[in-house]
Formats: structure tokens, sequence, C-alpha cells
């Protein structure tokens, strides 16, 4: 088997949604097993069938023993592939809009009395997977095609260090996915401009416009240096991605100049993938 993915994460954040976009994939999607069996479940897939893409869907309701036991779980994985950990999270109002519009109990309710401390509880029952966790994804903001597309973007790679260069607006929230966080709203602002406003961050009246910004030039040249330094270490921890967000107010202007001319400086040594987050709310 050359590729496992264990996905898991809170409920309520789109887990059951990433394992059919899996399997649209071509992975061979298990879902609700007990941690403890996965070993020999896996290892009886490996010698029985020809699979060389698993995805296996763990959550809470394994028992909080085999949640505390993880780390032997993944090891005895990895015998049988390279083995990923996919983690899903949502902010904590997202999950209460999104069990209050479904309705459906939460899968610790009945040990809580209140959702908000399912949602606390789950996430620290949860914290020996998500220290694994290869890949994590912020869903709170996500349709399930968005949630296709990132997923898209974070598989569909090679064993190389793969660097997400990724802009936002704080407007609409800091991604909990990011590994780096870079704020450039003490960048000159192409929005006061009504001439520049129409545009974004990759058309060429503001990309000149901030290219003429010296303190932009800095900001860019001090960025670029701190990742040339360490992708390279990053690259050597046998880390799968790095996701860099650069957020200004919006995330149509300045992140994108910067996101856009990062992925140009970066792209001629390593696979670079960019998303930007707030496209569908360029004017």
């Amino acid at each position: 088997m050359k590729r496992i993915l264990i996905v898991t994460g809170q409920s309520g954040s789109g887990k059951s949604s990433a394992l059919q976009v899996l399997e649209d994939l071509g992975y061979y999607c298990i879902d609700n097993l007990p941690l403890a069996l996965l070993p020999e479940i896996v290892g009886k897939l490996d010698k029985e069938n020809n699979l060389e893409q698993l995805a296996l869907g763990v959550d809470v309701r394994s028992t909080q023993e085999d949640l505390q036991g993880f780390e032997q779980v993944f090891q005895q994985l990895q015998k049988h592939g390279a083995v990923d950990v996919i983690y899903l999270s949502t902010q904590d109002q997202g999950l209460i809009s999104r069990f209050s519009a479904s309705r459906r109990p939460h899968p610790l309710s009945m040990r809580y009395q209140s959702l908000n401390e399912c949602i606390q509880a789950e996430k620290n029952l949860l914290m020996p997977i998500q220290l694994k966790a290869t890949v994590q994804i912020d869903t709170t903001d996500k349709s399930v095609h968005d949630l296709k597309d990132t997923l898209l973007t974070k598989l569909g790679q090679s064993d190389r260090l793969i660097v997400i260069l990724q802009s936002f607006g704080y407007k609409y929230g800091i991604p909990l996915d990011a590994d780096f966080v870079f704020d450039v709203r003490h960048l000159p602002n192409p929005h006061w401009d009504l001439e520049l406003r129409k545009f974004s961050g990759l058309d060429q009246p503001v990309v000149e416009f901030l290219s003429m910004s010296e303190i932009a030039n800095e900001m860019f040249d001090d960025i670029y240096q701190l990742l040339l330094k360490w992708l390279p270490t990053f690259a050597e921890g046998h880390r799968h991605y790095l996701t860099v967000s650069i957020g200004c107010t919006g995330g149509q202007h300045r992140s994108v100049y910067m996101v856009d001319r990062l992925t140009k400086a970066l792209a001629k040594d390593w696979p670079i993938q960019v998303l930007h987050r707030e496209m569908k709310h360029w004017s």
C-alpha cells in the first residue's frame, strides 16, 4: 500500500464530506473504526487486496485510551505505507451554528451538558492525533466544493515539501490551518485609490503601485529571506506541506500581491500551490 490517510477532526467540521471527496479521488474509504483495530484491518487489506490509496475516518467515539495511544497506532500503520493525518477544524461558533441547523446531537452530548462543553472536550481528546497532523484544514467558511479544492491542492503533489501560499483578509478571520501568518496591513492600500480599487493584487496597476513602495519591497525581502533560509529545514524534517498565509484587510490587493510575488520567487526551487481565500469577495 503506497498511501494511507487518516481523516479526523472536530465533529461537524466536514469529515464525512472529506471522505466522500477522497472516495471520488480513488481512495478506498473506511469510516468510524475503533483506533485500536486499525493496524490489524489495514494489515489484512494490505495482504489480501491490491490497494494503493486508503483513507480511514477516525473520530472521538474511539475510547480515550485508544486516542491517547495514537502514537503507537500511527507507527504500526507506517509499516504498510506512507501515513498522513488530515485534521479538520472549525471555529466554535461555526460548529454551534452547524449543530443548531442540523439538530443532530454531538457525539459527546451524553457526557456533557452543553454543546460548548462537548466542543472543548473533543478538542482535548483529539489533541494526540492533531499533533501528528501533516495537513490541517479550517473548514469554517468552506463549502463542500471549497473543501474539495483544498484537498486537491494539498494532496495532489509528490513527496517533496509543498509550499502553500495563501492570501486572506483579516476582516473575514485568520486562517487556522496556517503554519506562518504575515500581516501586510501596514503597506500602502490600493483600496483608497478609486482607480485601483476594482483591481486585485494580480493586476498590473496594483503591482506597479506596490512595487514602488519601499516598505512593500522591504516586507517582501524579509519574508522571502526567512522562507529561503528555513524551507530546507522543514523539508528535512519530513514535512509534506507548509502553509504560509499573508493577510491584508480585505484579501484583494496587498496580500494577493505579496503571495504572487513570493510564488514567482520560490517556484524555481519548491512546488508551490496558491490559494486566494477571498477571491469570491473581490469586486
